[in-house]
């Protein structure tokens, strides 16, 4: 028996969670909710393999619980964000904590169920080769782990992707529109200037090496000395 994915939903208006519940329930998924960010955090996080979150709620937003999944828990889980502000600095600050998806209400139920099923589909292993060394760096993909040195790169789902798809294509030009394609996908609309937050989130985190990650202007990006 396929164990069920497990969805956590946390928004202030009980009746977005009641469709929610209802609609992710019928598509198979195990789906839990909660009415704060506060009520969120007592739960086991570790255990979800998706969540659902809105932005504007009580004394924690969204994007502050987001944050702590993200730094404190060190959690790749994906995040889609739902909140009643469509603007795109409140895009970018959710990509920017690691967002897979972002959906303005009111949403369709059919168009988050589609995105709920297409990042599910995308974050569930699809090999278990082991480990690959590149250079100064080793991919697991098992685990979904970058090492430095020997020392774990602490990464978002997105920061793995991109760094890895680099690792494995030393020296080749990447456009951005590639990026975006392999790694967000065609059913998440995001813009290419999310790409080049993304990656100055990655320079930030490999430091020294960060200048390893180079911008060909007019083509994309690549890696190398």
């Amino acid at each position: 028996m396929v164990e069920k994915k497990k969805i956590l939903a946390v928004d202030d208006e009980e009746d977005i969670l009641e469709i929610l519940s209802f609609n992710l329930a019928g598509e198979g998924y195990e789906v839990e909710t909660c009415t704060s960010a506060e009520e969120a955090v007592r739960k086991n996080l570790p255990s979800y393999d998706l969540f659902i979150l809105d932005v504007m709620m009580g004394a924690m937003s969204g994007f502050r619980l987001a944050e702590k999944i993200r730094k404190e828990l060190k959690l790749t889980t994906p995040v889609i964000f739902l909140t009643a502000r469509d603007t795109e600095n409140d895009k970018i600050t959710g990509f920017s904590l690691g967002a897979d998806d972002y959906l303005a209400k009111p949403f369709s139920v059919r168009e988050l169920t589609a995105r709920v099923k297409a990042i599910l589909r995308r974050s569930s292993p699809k090999e278990m080769r082991t480990e690959m060394p590149s250079g100064d760096f080793r991919i697991d993909f098992g685990n979904k782990l970058i090492y430095s040195k020997e020392e774990t790169l602490e990464l978002t789902r997105k920061e793995y992707e991109i760094l890895a798809l680099f690792l494995q294509n030393p020296g080749r030009i990447i456009p951005r529109s590639a990026i975006l394609d392999r790694v967000w996908g065609s059913d998440v609309i995001v813009t290419e200037r999310t790409v080049d937050v993304t990656i100055a989130r990655i320079r930030r985190k490999l430091g020294d090496k960060g200048s390893m990650i180079k911008n060909k202007s007019g083509y994309g990006y690549y890696f190398g000395d």
